[in-house]
């Protein structure tokens, strides 16, 4: 999708294991399908990593949506719980498809709607503000270093 906005990766984020805070990092080595180097996920360790099936390695939220959910409700992108934020691209679109951001090769799996621990965690009326717009789960097919500002292509 061509938004007319160059689609860039905005921010970074990781933590070591189910239920830690996320942190932000201003960059991180992707693993081929493993995830990101230092979390929960390539580790093991996230909530979800006992379930079989793809699309455990990385996740993605849009910086809009990120912004509007701040703004509506006071939650930070951090506290989305996703490892990405990505501007100028829908990610909904990308279910089903191979894309790059900088020299990290990737394919998205399917969407990434909130679940219950989410609001949990957060507030009420954030897991249906999110809902069809919660981001996109995706597995690393060509590792390589991610940083902020990297541009994303293929979109």
């Amino acid at each position: 999708m061509n938004t007319g906005i160059q689609a860039r990766l905005e921010a970074i984020y990781i933590c070591e294991k189910a239920g830690d805070s996320l942190r932000s990092v201003s960059s991180v080595m992707a693993l081929a399908g493993q995830g990101l180097e230092g979390d929960r996920y390539c580790r093991g360790r996230g909530t979800w990593s006992h379930w079989p099936g793809d699309g455990r390695q990385l996740t993605l939220v849009e910086a809009s949506v990120a912004a509007r959910i701040e703004r509506d409700f006071g939650v930070l992108a951090a506290s989305l719980r996703r490892n990405l934020v990505v501007a100028g691209v829908s990610l909904n679109e990308l279910v089903g498809g191979a894309f790059s951001i900088g020299e990290v090769q990737l394919r998205g799996v399917r969407l990434c709607d909130p679940c219950a621990y989410l609001e949990k965690i957060t507030v009420p009326g954030v897991a249906e503000a999110l809902a069809q717009r919660g981001g996109l789960r995706a597995d690393i097919l060509v590792g390589g270093k991610l940083k902020v500002g990297d541009q994303l292509s293929g979109c």
